[in-house]
């Protein structure tokens, strides 16, 4: 509020305190790429893909998830579940996926 984000922009009141109102995230497709998913489209992230991914499947209108291990329905655990099947259209296996950390070094360990 009172800053350039808020101009010209609908503003309310909500229990005594002003509110800037936003429209809602939406998107066409959304990619995602996920650690674990069954078949039918339920996906399990891991680390950091676990801060935007389940909320752009979410918004989008057909997700499209890429992962690392495609398991059989009723193999994952249900509350391990971070987006429901739902919100996913098309699910594959992806072939070159590489987990692999880099490493700098300035010097011969020793």
């Amino acid at each position: 509020m009172g800053t350039l984000v808020a101009k010209n922009k609908e503003t309310r009141e909500f229990d005594g305190r002003p509110y800037l109102m936003e429209r809602a995230l939406s998107a066409d497709f959304a990619f995602v790429k996920a650690w674990k998913g069954d078949k039918w489209g339920n996906l399990v992230y891991r680390k950091t893909a676990r801060n935007f991914n389940p909320i752009m499947a979410a918004a989008a209108k057909v997700t499209i998830a890429e992962v690392e291990h495609l398991v059989e329905v009723g193999e994952l655990e249900p509350d391990l579940v971070h987006t429901p099947s739902v919100y996913v259209q098309r699910i594959f296996q992806g072939e070159l996926t590489r987990n692999e950390i880099e490493k700098r070094t300035v010097r011969k360990a020793g």
